[in-house]
């Protein structure tokens, strides 16, 4: 079971998650980030670094953001890999 980027991210794009990620499942989209599900690991490392709690466990997804699975799986496939950080897009 993969994690998914969801809400929180959108007009956000921190990189932090990015940086720890052993398999360099994550895509950069115009506002948000995904995770494609097929290169996930499923090994939690990326959670505990957003600092908006926008990475949850497919299973943990909160319903009113379940859409963000399949969104997830979809752009990861049409959007390019994000291996290094970035300047995010909104700031703390």
């Amino acid at each position: 079971m993969a994690y998914v980027v969801t809400a929180p991210c959108f007009g956000c794009k921190y990189t932090d998650c990015v940086v720890v990620c052993p398999t360099e499942c994550f895509h950069e989209g115009d506002q948000m980030l995904y995770i494609d599900p097929n290169q996930c690991i499923d090994c939690d490392a990326c959670r505990p670094e957003c600092p908006v709690e926008a990475i949850f466990q497919e299973a943990d997804v909160p319903e009113e953001w379940n859409a963000f699975i399949q969104l997830n799986a979809e752009m990861a496939a049409q959007t390019p890999p994000l291996m290094e950080p970035k300047t995010p897009l909104a700031r703390t």
